[in-house]
């Protein structure tokens, strides 16, 4: 009898086993112990998701109440599916339904605008005041629009967009390549480490590739870099060199790739090593944490927040938990399932805190699947552990997609992006 496993099953025990692993360390009881005990999570992605959810599921007795402003949260994960043309923005838009109806939690749909410490309150947009016993603050990534000169939110939103936030920028640069004459140049910057989904940029380029191709066959990529090289790079160019053979240029930081000015008007960008010209452009700017966190103090000199990696309680403003991208988390990238990973972890700290228990070391893991053409997927994983020097990749631990994969596993490979996708999503939302 056979007891191998396939990579689609493996999907859904990652994703429901980092839970598994992380809580049952923890040693939580799903007892309840405390009706009046309250908490309030700041961003519904999938951090803030996954920590409401958990805590729910965790103790069903503590009140959680979740702040998002939008009804509908577009996830980045797949957006670029939908650039080119494998996936429309209703595939990738998530509701609160489910939290709501089946965990009762008490999504609220407005913007938290400050956060009081002291007295452990939030104020909402609309004026009304949260108070809690323990805060999660997952507000995702905000940009320096001023590290690029000439570029600007108001450039993002009318001109040039930066597409890293799932939603309206999404639609605005799938508009532009549709309208793009054939024979056209798309320009795409990628900004210096960190910031969100190292691969989403190389994937954006090999998906809008893919459109090219068939659409408008005459058409070249551009992709100045503001890195001397980026995740998964050699997966991508070989994927590259067989899909898109002289469709895709990369150029790194030190041949002529860090953008140090746009000109809207112009639709050029200037490197050191002179002007560039695009039909449609796409500008991924530096990044920092969400304005909320920065408002809140949680930030340090780097713009992101530090954290006891335990618990992920922030070590500026005790009882307050940051998550996800705006956290400094060790070794663990900026993606969708890491911030998943860590609602978890932040959830079942937070549920022992609570019962005035300490929190043990939690597991962590994260997984990433890219598409270079619909049936060319490659991935990434990694597991961590806590050690004196913070959260660290385990040797050996994790995997990646092989360097000269067949057709057969290469297919393979998207056909579980697809289920890894689908998972994350009802482990998150549903």
């Amino acid at each position: 009898m056979s007891h191998s496993i396939s990579r689609r099953d493996f999907n859904k025990l990652l994703v429901t086993g980092v839970a598994g692993a992380s809580l049952g360390i923890f040693g939580t009881s799903n007892n309840a112990f405390a009706a009046s005990k309250r908490v309030v999570v700041i961003g519904g992605g999938f951090g803030g998701a996954a920590a409401a959810k958990y805590l729910k599921k965790l103790d069903p007795s503590i009140s959680v109440t979740l702040v998002e402003p939008k009804a509908a949260f577009y996830t980045c994960p797949f957006s670029n599916w939908v650039l080119g043309g494998l996936k429309t923005m209703d595939d990738i838009t998530q509701t609160y339904t489910v939290l709501k109806n089946k965990y009762q939690i008490n999504v609220i749909a407005d913007a938290a605008v400050s956060i009081d410490p002291a007295r452990n309150a939030v104020k909402l947009k609309n004026g009304s005041t949260l108070n809690y016993d323990r805060l999660v603050v997952s507000p995702g990534i905000d940009f320096k629009y001023d590290a690029v000169a000439g570029y600007s939110e108001a450039v993002a939103n009318s001109r040039i967009p930066h597409a890293y936030q799932a939603g309206p920028q999404t639609i605005m640069l799938q508009k532009q390549l549709l309208a793009m004459r054939n024979g056209g140049r798309v320009i795409i910057c990628p900004p210096g480490n960190p910031f969100r989904c190292p691969p989403g940029p190389y994937e954006r380029a090999s998906l809008i590739a893919h459109y090219l191709k068939e659409k408008k066959p005459q058409s070249k990529i551009l992709i100045l870099d503001a890195k001397e090289k980026f995740s998964k790079q050699a997966l991508f160019k070989q994927g590259w060199e067989k899909l898109y053979p002289g469709m895709i240029e990369w150029r790194s930081s030190v041949t002529g790739g860090k953008v140090v000015k746009v000109d809207a008007p112009t639709m050029s960008v200037t490197t050191e090593f002179g002007v560039e010209k695009g039909d449609v452009i796409n500008i991924i700017p530096p990044q920092k944490a969400g304005k909320i966190a920065f408002d809140a103090g949680l930030t340090d000199a780097t713009g992101w927040c530090p954290i006891n990696p335990i618990s992920f309680e922030s070590t500026i403003h005790p009882g307050i938990h940051v998550i996800g991208d705006a956290s400094i988390a060790g070794a663990m990238p900026k993606s969708g399932f890491a911030a998943s990973s860590q609602g978890k972890v932040a959830a079942a700290a937070i549920v022992r805190l609570l019962q005035g228990k300490v929190p043990a070391a939690p597991s962590l893991v994260n997984t990433c699947y890219s598409l270079i053409g619909p049936s060319y997927g490659i991935s990434v994983a990694g597991v961590y552990k806590l050690t004196a020097e913070g959260i660290v990749e385990i040797p050996g631990s994790g995997g990646l997609t092989p360097l000269n994969a067949d057709a057969d596993q290469l297919s393979e490979e998207a056909s579980f992006a697809r289920g890894w996708y689908n998972n994350i999503i009802h482990d998150t939302w549903g």
